[in-house]
């Protein structure tokens, strides 16, 4: 019994330590996938195959791909690609550790 609840508890927090919340700002109207986002400070975290965002009247999952970098990112940054005009997240470095999150969604074009 008591192997079953410290087993539960170490399995609960491997699961909170996953979805940690990284903050990104955002400079000028961008797109994360499909999802439009305005300028400002956004919260971003990793659900399975999607990136989660939060902040600015925005609650939105798009897919990623997650991939993992040979060393680790020491700042939270994002890299945008121009795309028919509009300002595109392609890719999310989370700082502190070597996850990149690479948007596999675009936005539809004018």
């Amino acid at each position: 019994m008591l192997k079953t609840v410290v087993c539960s508890l170490a399995l609960a927090g491997l699961a909170l330590a996953g979805s940690k919340a990284y903050r990104i700002d955002v400079y000028e109207p961008a797109y994360a996938g499909s999802t439009e986002l305005k300028a400002g400070q956004y919260e971003v975290s990793v659900s399975g195959p999607n990136a989660v965002i939060h902040g600015y009247k925005v609650d939105s999952q798009n897919p990623v791909k997650v991939e993992t970098a040979d060393h680790k990112y020491n700042q939270t940054a994002v890299k945008y690609v121009v795309n028919g005009g509009k300002r595109q997240i392609q890719e999310i470095y989370l700082g502190g550790t070597s996850t990149k999150l690479v948007f596999t969604e675009t936005a539809p074009l004018p």
